[in-house]
C-alpha cells in the first residue's frame, strides 16, 4: 500500500503528524517513580485509542513528557494535547493518588498533574523546501494544462499573470 492509500479518508487523503511536549505541574519530577511514568505511558496509549489517534512514539521522563502522534485530519493538535493531558491526569490521580499525594495534596477540584504550557510541532514526510518547490512548479503546471484545454485564461493562482 501507499502512503496515500494508508491515509485516505471519506473525503479526501491526507496526514498530520505532530510532536508534542508538557511539564508537570511545577516541574515535578512526579515520574521518578517508575510505577507512575508506566500508568502514564498506559493511560496515554489509552487516550489515543479512545480518541481515535496514534502514538507513534512515546517518553515519559521524570517531569516531562515527549509524544509523537498521528491525527486525523479533523482533529486538532490543540485538542489531542488536552485530550491525553486531561485523560492521563484524571486516571493517574484516580489510580496513583497514594504517589502523587507527596507532590499535589489539594482537594479533587482544584489539584493538576500538569503544567498549563505545551509545546506542538508539525513532522512531515517532505521537507519544507520540497513542499515549497511543489507548489511552486504546481502553479506553472496547472497554468500550461488550462492553456492545453484551451481554457482562455491570462491570470493563475493567486492573481498573478502568466508568463508565456
Amino acid at each position: 500500500m501507499s502512503i496515500y492509500q494508508d491515509h485516505a479518508y471519506k473525503h479526501g487523503v491526507g496526514w498530520s503528524t505532530w510532536h508534542f511536549q508538557w511539564v508537570t505541574k511545577y516541574r515535578y519530577k512526579v515520574f521518578s517513580d517508575v510505577t507512575l511514568q508506566k500508568l502514564c505511558e498506559i493511560f496515554l496509549l489509552e487516550a489515543a485509542r479512545r480518541y481515535k489517534f496514534e502514538i507513534d512514539e512515546m517518553e515519559v521522563a521524570a517531569d516531562h513528557v515527549h509524544v509523537i502522534v498521528k491525527l486525523r485530519p479533523s482533529m486538532s493538535p490543540a485538542e489531542a494535547v488536552m485530550l491525553m493531558k486531561g485523560y492521563s491526569s484524571r486516571m493517574l490521580f484516580i489510580a496513583g493518588e497514594q504517589l502523587l499525594q507527596s507532590f499535589y495534596w489539594r482537594d479533587a477540584k482544584k489539584r493538576s498533574l500538569w503544567g498549563d504550557g505545551k509545546f506542538m510541532g508539525s513532522v512531515g514526510h517532505i521537507t519544507l523546501e520540497k513542499a515549497k518547490e511543489y507548489v511552486k512548479n504546481h502553479e506553472t503546471h496547472d497554468a500550461k494544462d488550462l492553456l492545453i484545454l484551451g481554457i482562455p485564461t491570462i491570470y493563475g493562482w493567486g492573481g498573478r499573470q502568466l508568463q508565456s
